[in-house]
């Protein structure tokens, strides 16, 4: 699993199209408040749930197979148990980057995901950790338990 600090570093600096399996056109559900915080921070959303046409004004799309363009991250906002078929597709599709969120650890697709060279990353929510890493969390006195001297890029 890739969760040391710089990896998540290096995944969340390089990769700005993330397709987001489960995104939801509520605007109270997690999904939906990280989605428009990583859009807001200059990444692309890619919606994939097949209940919606758009979301937060980008096209959605039925499956991760029906995105006409490449995408660097598939992070995935569903049950673990729903997660291997995404992360076979991830691989299909050559991301660079399975992600499963908060809650989500199945170990099985993580282990396919990094067989086939992506990075990796489970339990943990691509919002909270941008925050953490580069939104300046520790200016309001949360630890971020990074220490450094120097202000990321």
């Amino acid at each position: 699993m890739s969760d040391d600090i710089s990896t998540l570093r290096r995944i969340l600096r390089d990769n700005k199209v993330i397709a987001i399996v489960g995104l939801s056109a509520d605007w109270h559900r997690p999904s939906n408040f990280a989605a428009k915080y990583l859009q807001h921070h200059g990444y692309r959303i890619v919606p994939v749930n097949p209940r919606y046409d758009s979301i937060l004004g980008e096209r959605s799309y039925k499956t991760l197979e029906d995105i006409p363009f490449k995408v660097d991250v598939v992070d995935v906002f569903r049950r673990t148990e729903d997660v291997l078929p995404f992360a076979q597709s991830a691989v299909k599709l050559g991301a660079r980057c399975l992600w499963q969120q908060i809650g989500v650890k199945n170990l099985q697709a993580d282990a396919l995901a990094r067989a086939a060279g992506l990075d990796s990353v489970m339990d943990r929510c691509m919002k909270i950790e941008h925050a953490r890493l580069f939104g300046g969390l520790h200016w309001a006195g949360v630890n971020t338990r990074v220490i450094s001297a120097k202000r990321p890029t």
